[in-house]
């Protein structure tokens, strides 16, 4: 491969338009790498790889990540930039074909009164000493007895390790070289690209799990107190879900798409400032949902005519407002882990709480005689126990990186915060509320068809503890290749969540269908709701490949920072369409659940064909670019 000559004069001139916002944190040892490179002992070395020549010849991605056009013949002059914003295209680019400098001479080399240079290899990665910043490595760790010191970890780099046998001759060296730049090897493969999903989701789905287990202990608990209280805390649980706990998950998915495009661009402070912008506007929306459970009591006895469930249901909402700023605070911090790859960091959290919130049911509940009382303070008591163990995890184990200490830039430009957070609220609510209302829907028909309702609505939502954490990881990993401007690579990622959300789709379904005379009477004991749960079911399971694809699709969505189409599809599919199918089949034709369902069926299948066609159609350059454009204006 022919060197280009380095023209020293060129470090001064002003960077690229486009060119990486941190090159300013590249200075005096990047012009010793430079002068390093002309070096008498350097143009004698047979084996000397003149790094940052070479690689400004490499085509294809790395136009992408400078800004500008590079021709392949005569690559332009560097600049204090070149290094720096070129390097997450190019370590990606050796790390996908798996090139190892462990066989390359090292030449020591010295520096009065600045830290030395080093550049540092493990396995297939490669890294520049520039500092103490450190990238996350999500599919390696390195060593401490490493012969080479690696400076940085970025969640875009794996360490694959060279092939077993594999001799690191100077001549293998250079062969692999010139197969890692050749013109048609500068791409990720889906292999790779699927095991960085399969991590991620693998602890995401515990994780969800765990956390939709925290309101159930409450109903399991209170519900062998009696009837009226099993009412009352099933009521007060959806009521807390809708109004509240739904809303700071909606509102948090803008996060998805800030903090991992922060962390992917390397502006890692970036991500502690935006999560403490969540955490402050989720207290300032706590404010109207405390008023709605401050008056549930009144609210509920507006609805429900049981005058007792509804008090009691009003009780539990006022005692679990003491817990509401702690979710608030955990929802923010679970993306700010999550961006930085760090998806078992809630995971070890919910490990701990989860067994602990039983606990606390059963010792208020039962072992200290407080009743009904005693489950609205369990669940408040954990609400505010998981940020902190989150804290504590963060700040001893991992993941302080990103933290850059409180601000006051976290009360200003909440601007493009907000115009996520409030398509990403509709993006949630949208779905959850039609089918909250079609369970009130089942009500006007008979007892028997809503307790029915509820046992597929219960179903359905254990089996979107597969496919809703696959549609995080991919929102995550996508928002990560975006931010670093690696939009081949994230559209690679896309295609390979889409294969991935089919598959669970498939296998859900194949399970609730299979399962579906037997799993009902594991609910229920009443015949007619078991009868009527299996005759539905097979409907409610081939819409799990549905639902898979389109929790997928909108998590593709958040990754480019499109909420916005994925709320307004959401809105127009599920209540101009979905719904009104679901209550004309369901009273007009009489087909009562079977309408419900296919209603909510055809809705899926619009949300997946026109998020589907907006994802195929839209310019992930462009998203490349808002991206930049986000981050630069912090």
């Amino acid at each position: 491969m022919p060197s280009a000559q380095i023209d020293k004069a060129s470090i001064s001139q002003n960077p690229p338009e486009g060119a990486h916002h941190n090159a300013q944190t590249v200075s005096r040892d990047d012009r010793e790498l430079l002068d390093d490179s002309e070096s008498p002992a350097a143009r004698q070395d047979p084996h000397n790889i003149r790094f940052c020549n070479q690689l400004s010849s490499i085509p294809s991605t790395i136009p992408a990540t400078l800004g500008y056009p590079l021709p392949l013949a005569e690559p332009p002059l560097w600049t204090e930039q070149g290094p720096e914003t070129t390097s997450k295209g190019e370590r990606n680019l050796l790390h996908d074909q798996q090139f190892d400098f462990a066989g390359l001479p090292r030449r020591d080399s010295h520096s009065s009164g600045t830290s030395r240079k080093r550049m540092s290899v493990r396995g297939s990665g490669i890294s520049i000493g520039f500092g103490r910043t450190r990238y996350r490595d999500e599919e390696s760790t390195l060593s401490p007895t490493a012969t080479y010191e690696a400076f940085e970890r970025t969640a875009l780099l794996g360490s694959l390790g060279p092939p077993e046998g594999d001799e690191s001759t100077p001549e293998n060296t250079n062969k692999r070289w010139q197969n890692a730049t050749g013109p048609t090897k500068n791409q990720t493969d889906w292999q790779r690209e699927a095991k960085v999903l399969a991590k991620y989701s693998r602890s995401l789905i515990l994780t969800c799990m765990l956390q939709y287990s925290l309101p159930m202990a409450s109903i399991f608990s209170v519900g062998h107190i009696g009837k009226i209280e099993l009412g009352a805390v099933s009521l007060a649980s959806m009521t807390a879900n809708i109004t509240g706990y739904a809303v700071y998950q909606g509102l948090a998915t803008s996060l998805d798409t800030l903090c991992a495009q922060a962390y992917g661009s390397g502006n890692k402070v970036l991500v502690g400032l935006q999560m403490q912008r969540m955490i402050y506007f989720l207290w300032v929306m706590t404010i109207p949902i405390g008023i709605i459970w401050l008056a549930g009591t009144q609210i509920l006895e507006a609805i429900v005519p049981e005058k007792e469930t509804a008090a009691l249901a009003g009780l539990y909402l006022k005692i679990v407002l003491l817990g509401a700023p702690g979710i608030a605070v955990f929802e923010s911090g679970k993306r700010f882990a999550q961006a930085q790859g760090l998806f078992s960091a809630t995971l070890y959290v919910l490990l701990v709480c989860a067994p602990l919130n039983v606990f606390l049911n059963w010792l208020f509940v039962w072992q200290l005689g407080w009743g009904f009382v005693g489950a609205p303070i369990a669940v408040a008591s954990t609400a505010n126990l998981m940020p902190i163990c989150l804290f504590l995890y963060i700040r001893f184990v991992d993941g302080m990186e990103c933290w850059g200490g409180l601000s006051r830039e976290a009360f200003k430009n909440w601007g493009p915060m907000v115009r996520l957070a409030l398509p990403g609220l509709i993006m949630v609510m949208a779905e959850y509320l039609a089918f909250e209302f079609l369970t009130l829907a089942a009500s006007w028909i008979s007892t028997t068809h809503l307790a029915a309702q509820s046992v597929l609505s219960m179903l359905v939502v254990l089996a979107c503890q597969l496919s809703f954490p696959l549609s995080i990881s991919a929102s995550t990993r996508i928002a990560n290749l975006i931010g670093a401007t690696l939009s081949n690579t994230a559209q690679v990622t896309a295609r390979v969540s889409l294969i991935a959300a089919c598959c669970v789709g498939v296998c859900n379904m194949v399970i609730l269908n299979s399962l579906r005379h037997r799993i009902p009477w594991i609910l229920t004991n009443d015949t007619d709701v078991a009868e009527l749960v299996a005759r539905v079911l097979p409907l409610c399971a081939a819409m799990q490949l549905l639902d898979a694809l389109a929790a997928n699709c909108s998590g593709i969505l958040r990754g480019l920072g499109k909420q916005a189409i994925g709320g307004w599809v959401a809105l127009f599919s599920y209540y101009a369409i979905g719904l009104p199918i679901s209550l004309g089949t369901g009273f007009g034709l009489h087909w009562d659940l079977y309408g419900f369902w296919a209603g909510s069926a055809i809705g899926l299948v619009l949300v997946v064909a026109i998020e589907g066609w907006y994802i195929h159609k839209t310019s992930w350059e462009k998203a490349v670019e808002s991206a930049m454009k986000r981050n630069t204006m912090g």
